[in-house]
C-alpha cells in the first residue's frame, strides 16, 4: 500500500471531552471515526487491525475445536421472553416491529438464538459435545457510552457457545475454551489478570473475566499478591476482620432535620460525620417481594452478593412508589426503624399493601454493621435522619451476610492478606451455563440410558473492536500509537526522507518491494510531504517497523528501527533479516 492512496485522514487535535488516551490517538490516527454515540466507524487502518485480531481468534478457536457459525443479529422478541431476559435487559435491549407488527431485537448476545438452533438439531448424546463460535456484530442501547471503542452500541464480539451432556464434559470444554483465550492474548502479546466475575445478564457459574490493568478501566477489581486470589469488586469475598466487642454505650437515638439532604454526601456534610458513621437503607424487589439492604455509607452495595444471599432470581432497585409506599418517606429517607419485619408466612407484594406497618418487609444487612453502634440513619420520613441507631435495640435483622462491594485494604478470603485494588479494561468473559438456556428453550437429547437430559452449556466472549482500544490504550506514548507486530495494520512502514530525492525514491521503492516478495505486510510514504509530517504521521499511526531512506542512500545504507525503539543503520540489502528480528522483539509494557 501506498500513503497517496491509502485513506487515512490523521488530526492533530480532537475535542477536549475525549479523555481516554486510546480514544484520542484512534481518532486522530485516523483508524475511526464517531457516527453518533457509542457508534463508530471503522476506517482502513481500524479494520486492518480488527482483521488481524479476527485471523488469531479463528485460528485459536479452531484449533480448541470449535466450528463457525453465523447468526442472525434479528432475533425474534419471543426468544427473549422466553428466558425471561426480555424484561431483566429492559431499555438496553434495542427493540423493533416489522411490517406485521411481529416484535424483534437486536441482537446484544446469542444465547438465545443458538441454543434454540443447536435444540432443533440436537437428537443423541453421540453429538456431543459440540462448540460453535461466531465473530459477529451486537447491538446494546448503552445509557453510557464511553471511551471511544471501550463501551459501544454497536460493536463486533467473537462469542462461543460449547454443549455437552453432563457437568464434568462442560467443565472439559469450558477448560478448553479458556485455553484458547489464554493462547489469543498472549499471541497478541496484552498482559492480563484473570480475575473472578459476575454472570451479570448472562448468568452462570464459575464465571472469570480477563482484564487488562489500567487506571483508565472501568472495571474495579481485587488481587491478593500473596496468594494470587483475584476478583472483581462485586464477587470478592472477604475474610472477615477481627470482630471487638462494642466499646460505646448504646444512646437515645433521636430524629433530626436534614432538609434536602438525600445523599451520603449531603448528610455528612449537614451533620458533620463521617461517612463510616451512616447506615444506608436501600430498598430491592425481588421476585415481586421487597427487601431492605444495610450496608455502611462508605461501603457500597454488591446486587451480586444480594443476589446470591437471597438465592438468586430477578433483583431491582424498588421505584419511587414503591420505596413512598414502604417507608412513608420519599427516596433518600428510608431507614430500618420502624419497618415491618417478615415473619414466617408474610406476604409483601407492593401491589397488595398499603402503608409500611401493613407491608412485611426482609431486612439483609452487611456482617460489617454488627460491629457498630450509634450510627446514622434515614427516619422513614421527609427530610428526616435518626441519631444513634442501634441493631437490635431499635430494629431487627432477618439476615447477615456479605453484600457489600470489596475494597482496597480488605482481607483476602484464602490467606487474610490485604487485598489491593486496580482498575481495568474487561477483554473477555467466559460462563458455566449449565442448563439456564437449555430448560426454557427446549434443548434436550435422549442420552444413553435413554432418558431425555438437558444439555449443558458454557459461554465464552471476547470484545474485537474493545480489543482494540485496549490495545491502544497500553500501547502508546506521547507521540501517538505502538501496535505489537501480531495486530498492526502494517508491519513496515518505508520512509524516504526527501521525495525529490530520485536515489531515495528508487531505493525505498526497491526495498518495498523485497519486503512485499518476503511476505511483510509494508507501507511506501509517497506523499510530497515534508519530513517531518511523515515521521509525525508514521509514529502517530504506530506501525511497528520503521526504514528511513534518507542521506545514506548513495552509499545503499539505511536505518531500520523498531516504533520507540532502538535505530540501526544497515546495508540495504539486510532490510529484510534485521526487520524480521526487530519485529519479533516485544513491545514495551
Amino acid at each position: 500500500m501506498r500513503t497517496e492512496h491509502l485513506f487515512a485522514p490523521t488530526l492533530r487535535q480532537v475535542s477536549g471531552e475525549v479523555e481516554l488516551a486510546s480514544h484520542r490517538l484512534l481518532l486522530r490516527g485516523g483508524f475511526m471515526r464517531q457516527l453518533a454515540a457509542g457508534v463508530y466507524s471503522l476506517l482502513p487502518l481500524g479494520l486492518r487491525v480488527v482483521r488481524k485480531l479476527d485471523t488469531i481468534v479463528r485460528q485459536e478457536s479452531d484449533a480448541a475445536g470449535a466450528q463457525e457459525v453465523l447468526l442472525p443479529t434479528l432475533h425474534p422478541l419471543e426468544l427473549w421472553e422466553k428466558t425471561g431476559r426480555a424484561d431483566y435487559l429492559g431499555p438496553e435491549l434495542m427493540r423493533l416491529k416489522d411490517r406485521n407488527g411481529r416484535s424483534f431485537c437486536l441482537g446484544p448476545t446469542h444465547e438465545e438464538v443458538l441454543t434454540t438452533l443447536v435444540g432443533g438439531e440436537i437428537r443423541s448424546y453421540r453429538d456431543l459435545p459440540l462448540t460453535l463460535y461466531q465473530i459477529q456484530t451486537k447491538f446494546r442501547d448503552d445509557p453510557r457510552p464511553r471511551g471511544g471503542l471501550i463501551r459501544l452500541r454497536e460493536f463486533s464480539m467473537h462469542d462461543a457457545y460449547s454443549f455437552d451432556r453432563d457437568i464434568p464434559g462442560l467443565d472439559r470444554s469450558f477448560d478448553i475454551m479458556v485455553e484458547a483465550y489464554h493462547r489469543i492474548l498472549k499471541r497478541i502479546g496484552i498482559p492480563y489478570d484473570v480475575v473472578e466475575a459476575s454472570g451479570g445478564v448472562i448468568g452462570g457459574w464459575d464465571t472469570k473475566e480477563f482484564e487488562l490493568r489500567t487506571e483508565s478501566g472501568e472495571s474495579h477489581y481485587l488481587r491478593c499478591l500473596h496468594c494470587g486470589y483475584a476478583a472483581t469488586a462485586e464477587v470478592a469475598n472477604v475474610a472477615p476482620p477481627p470482630m471487638a466487642e462494642p466499646t460505646e454505650e448504646m444512646l437515645p437515638y433521636e430524629p433530626v432535620n436534614t432538609p434536602k439532604a438525600k445523599t451520603i454526601e449531603a448528610v455528612t456534610a449537614f451533620l458533620n460525620l463521617p461517612a463510616k458513621r451512616l447506615v444506608k437503607t436501600l430498598l430491592y424487589t425481588h421476585n415481586g417481594r421487597v427487601v431492605a439492604a444495610l450496608v455502611r455509607g462508605d461501603r457500597e452495595l454488591s446486587e451480586d452478593k444480594l443476589r446470591a444471599t437471597l438465592g438468586g432470581g430477578k433483583l431491582q432497585m424498588a421505584d419511587a412508589a414503591t420505596v413512598e409506599r414502604v417507608s412513608t418517606a420519599p427516596v433518600g429517607f428510608a431507614g430500618p426503624v420502624g419497618l415491618n419485619p417478615v415473619t414466617p408466612g408474610d406476604e409483601c407484594y407492593p401491589e397488595r399493601s398499603e402503608g409500611s406497618r401493613r407491608f412485611p418487609i426482609d431486612i439483609i444487612a452487611d456482617d460489617e454493621l454488627k460491629g457498630e453502634r450509634n450510627f446514622v440513619t434515614g427516619g422513614n420520613a421527609a427530610d428526616v435522619h435518626l441519631l444513634n441507631v442501634n441493631w437490635g435495640r431499635d430494629f431487627q435483622v432477618q439476615t447477615w451476610a456479605q453484600i457489600r462491594d470489596a475494597e482496597a485494604g480488605d482481607l483476602c478470603p484464602q490467606c487474610s492478606h490485604p487485598l489491593e485494588s486496580y482498575r481495568g479494561i474487561e477483554l473477555a468473559h467466559v460462563f458455566k451455563l449449565g442448563a439456564i438456556y437449555s430448560n426454557p428453550l427446549d434443548a434436550f437429547f435422549l442420552d444413553e440410558d435413554g432418558q431425555r437430559k438437558p444439555v449443558q452449556m458454557g459461554c465464552y466472549g471476547m470484545g474485537i473492536t474493545r480489543m482494540i482500544a485496549a490495545i491502544a490504550e497500553h500501547f502508546h506514548d506521547d507521540s501517538g500509537l505502538i501496535w505489537p507486530t501480531s495486530v498492526a495494520p502494517f508491519d513496515v512502514t518505508v520512509i524516504p526522507v526527501n521525495h525529490d530525492d530520485a536515489t531515495q525514491r528508487d531505493l525505498a521503492e526497491r526495498i518495498y518491494g523485497e519486503l512485499q516478495a518476503a511476505g511483510l505486510d509494508a507501507l511506501l510514504e509517497t506523499r510530497a510531504e515534508r519530513p517531518g509530517v511523515k515521521f509525525k504521521d508514521a509514529d502517530l499511526i504506530g506501525i511497528p517497523g520503521q526504514v528511513v531512506v534518507g542521506r545514506l542512500a548513495g552509499e545503499g545504507k539505511v536505518e531500520v528501527r523498531r516504533r520507540a525503539g532502538a535505530t540501526r543503520t544497515v546495508d540495504a540489502t539486510e532490510v529484510v533479516p534485521v526487520l524480521r528480528e526487530l519485529l519479533l522483539e516485544t513491545c514495551p509494557r
